[in-house]
C-alpha cells in the first residue's frame, strides 16, 4: 500500500510538471518547479509543493497556479491511470529560499571570523 501511495505521489510530480511546462498557456504563472507531493492513505487528497526560485512576486504567481488548478485537474485525470483522480491543493515550498537565507548569514559569520 505504502509502495501504491509513494508511486502515485511520484507520478503526480511528474505529471503535474508536464502540465505546467508544456500545456498551461498562462505566462503569469512564469517557472515553477513542483518539488514534492503528499497523498494521504485513501489517494483521494494530495499536496503538491511548488517553488518559484529567483522571483520577488512569488505570491502572485502563485495565486496564478492556484486559479489554474481546475485545467491542472482535467489534464491531470487524463493522464493518470487510477479510477478517481485525488483533489489536490497547492502549497508553496520555500525552502529553497530559506536555506538560501540560512547559507547567506553562515558565509557572513564565516567572514566576520575570517577577519578577526
Amino acid at each position: 500500500m505504502a509502495h501504491r501511495k509513494s508511486r502515485i505521489a511520484s507520478l503526480i510530480v511528474k505529471n503535474i510538471t508536464d502540465i505546467i511546462q508544456f500545456e498551461l498557456k498562462n505566462p503569469k504563472i512564469g517557472f515553477v518547479t513542483v518539488t514534492d507531493s503528499e497523498v494521504n492513505s485513501d489517494n483521494t487528497f494530495a499536496k503538491i509543493f511548488v517553488s518559484f526560485m529567483g522571483v520577488s512576486d512569488t505570491l502572485d504567481r502563485f495565486h496564478e497556479l492556484r486559479s489554474a488548478k481546475g485545467f491542472i485537474r482535467s489534464s491531470l485525470s487524463k493522464k493518470l491511470d487510477v479510477y478517481k483522480v485525488p483533489d489536490f491543493m497547492f502549497v508553496l515550498d520555500d525552502s529553497f529560499e530559506r536555506n538560501q537565507k540560512i547559507n547567506e548569514a553562515i558565509q557572513r559569520e564565516t567572514e566576520k571570523i575570517k577577519k578577526k
